[in-house]
This record gives C-alpha cells, sequence and structure tokens, in this order.
C-alpha cells in the first residue's frame, strides 16, 4: 500500500514539473511608483512587501508556463487599491480607504521565451481594474494586495496564456522514426 501511494505521489509530482516556466522580475525605480504608500508602517519596509508580494503573484503564474519557458518582466509602476488617508485614522494613524474611485493599476513590460530562448511573445501593459469593487468576494478576501493579485491573474489568463497556445500550435510537429 506504502509503495502505492509513493508511486501516485511521485506521479503527481512528474506531472506538475512539466508546467513550470521561471520569471525574473526587475523592479524599475519603485520608489517613484505612484502608490505604494504605506498606511502605519515604515514606507521602505512597506514597499519591500509589496515587492516580495507581487514577485509572488508573477511566480505563481509562471508556474502555469510551459517546462523552460522564461518571462522577464520589468514592473515600471503600481498604483494600489484604495488611497492612504492620513486624517481618517485619528491621533496620527492612517488608514487605506478602498473605494471604487481608488482602482488598482500597474504598468509593466514584459518579454516571454520558449525553452530554446525563442520569443514567444512580448509587451507593453497598462492594466487598470475600474470594476475591482463589483467582483465576487471568495473565502481569501482578507488576502492583501488581492484586487491586484485579480488584476494580474486575469490579463494572465486572458492575454498570456492564449498567446503561449498560439504559439504551441504554430509550432512544427515533430514526428519519430516510424516502427
Amino acid at each position: 500500500m506504502r509503495k502505492i501511494l509513493l508511486l501516485c505521489g511521485l506521479t503527481v509530482l512528474a506531472t506538475t514539473a512539466v508546467q513550470a516556466g521561471e520569471v525574473k522580475v526587475t523592479w524599475q525605480e519603485p520608489e517613484k511608483f505612484t502608490d505604494i504608500r504605506p498606511a502605519n508602517d515604515n514606507r521602505k519596509a512597506y514597499r519591500a512587501r509589496v515587492i516580495k508580494k507581487f514577485e509572488g503573484f508573477f511566480t505563481d503564474m509562471a508556474s502555469d508556463l510551459p517546462q523552460g519557458y522564461q518571462w522577464d518582466i520589468t514592473v515600471t509602476d503600481i498604483d494600489l487599491a484604495g488611497d492612504v488617508d492620513y486624517f481618517a485614522g485619528g491621533a496620527g494613524n492612517a488608514l487605506r480607504i478602498v473605494k471604487d474611485i481608488y482602482s488598482p493599476a500597474i504598468k509593466f513590460n514584459y518579454v516571454l521565451r520558449d525553452k530554446h530562448g525563442e520569443e514567444v511573445a512580448n509587451g507593453e501593459e497598462k492594466l487598470r481594474d475600474m470594476s475591482f469593487m463589483q467582483q465576487l468576494r471568495s473565502s481569501n478576501s482578507n488576502e492583501e494586495f488581492r484586487y491586484e493579485k485579480q488584476m494580474l491573474q486575469d490579463w494572465f489568463k486572458k492575454e498570456l496564456q492564449p498567446k503561449v497556445e498560439q504559439y504551441a500550435q504554430s509550432l512544427p510537429k515533430v514526428s519519430g522514426p516510424t516502427p
């Protein structure tokens, strides 16, 4: 029984390893971004936390790319959902107020290459989700930067994944020797 469970576990690992692109994220002057201001945190520490979270978002998306793909991203601006109000918290405590008028946005350039280094897709993206407050909330509705994450995942599914699939279909079919 143990051998069967171990074999099943290895099969699952082998299947997930097939889908495993890599990502390299570069941050172009994040100190000048439109809005990655903290409410009640050190500015530098908050910026580092934002960068780490967004790198995690891109890494998660890259895991859905074919094995050997390299996705290079240069983030040029972020405008987090909401706006920091330094008077709303009272007694010197600021709050990030999230309303429809403070929609999340991100700007980035990217190049996606296949395992042979051939360019699959590239572009300059300027994403803004004006309807971020109208979406259904899931169990992770308290997750930090959830609106930005959803916006990036939506773009990835609608824009980048179809380009990867189209590229894969355009490759010549390699046939092996016939028996």
